[in-house]
């Protein structure tokens, strides 16, 4: 009898995955769940051992790959912690903007407006939205050293950021997705960029102090939460005379 082709197209397609991943989620689901906390001490290998009847080697691949995501944090001698917004790294992970001349620094905000819109259908899509629904949109200038250089707008699920208003933006100090973080539950765990050059709108160079027309750099965000999950849209209008955009491939 000839084998169902059906069949052994399933049996080729099936994959099986390593103990250490099906930690890895377990772990993963662990954090989205709020089981532990930004910034928290992570339970030591032994007990995650004891806890899914694992080996701790099993345990230390799984929290390898926790690692190298930005998901957790080790510090020598004190253990593995989970990973937040807070710490400056992690900050510099998501602001790639950086001088040309010197180390990066720490950016100044300042809030133009913050206001509940409908969303666009592209917006709409890139969250996972229907179009039409609510969301809030976030105006905000970045400066360094006093200097306008990057123009953002940002559009977040308005379910998910209730409450977030211009008087709570401007009474924050410090980055803003640590304030996702610690007031809304909701931490950025990667992102997915498009760069484009493009030149200065009125709207732009206004708020940017330069000549319409000047070259910026478009940087188009989709940032997303555990369960990629998409839970902001950015574009960011940034001047490059001085700066570039620095990223690193592995």
């Amino acid at each position: 009898m000839s084998a169902n082709p059906d069949l052994l197209g399933k049996s080729r397609t099936a994959v099986f995955t390593p103990l250490y991943k099906q930690i890895k989620q377990l772990l993963v689901s662990s954090l989205e769940q709020g089981e532990w906390k930004p910034g928290e001490l992570e339970f030591a290998r032994n007990e995650l051992a004891g806890r899914y009847h694992v080996s701790q080697g099993t345990v230390r691949k799984a929290i390898d790959e926790l690692a190298g995501e930005n998901l957790v944090v080790r510090r020598q001698g004190r253990g593995t912690f989970v990973a937040t917004h807070q710490e400056p790294r992690a900050q510099f992970r998501f602001l790639r903007i950086v001088p040309d001349q010197g180390e990066p620094v720490a950016a100044h905000s300042r809030f133009l407006s913050c206001s509940r819109a409908r969303a666009d259908a592209e917006v709409a899509q890139r969250l996972g939205l229907r179009s039409g629904a609510a969301v809030i949109h976030v105006r905000r200038l970045l400066s360094f050293d006093e200097v306008p250089v990057v123009l953002d707008d940002l559009w977040l699920p308005a379910a998910i950021f209730k409450g977030l208003t211009a008087e709570r933006l401007a009474a924050h100090h410090g980055p803003l997705y640590g304030l996702f973080e610690s007031e809304f539950g909701t931490r950025m765990i990667r992102a997915e960029e498009r760069l484009k050059a493009l030149g200065a709108d009125a709207d732009t160079a206004a708020a940017l102090k330069i000549d319409r027309g000047t070259p910026v750099l478009l940087v188009d965000r989709v940032s997303y939460t555990y369960g990629d999950r998409a839970v902001e849209v950015r574009r960011g209008w940034c001047l490059t005379d001085r700066f570039h955009y620095r990223n690193a491939l592995s």
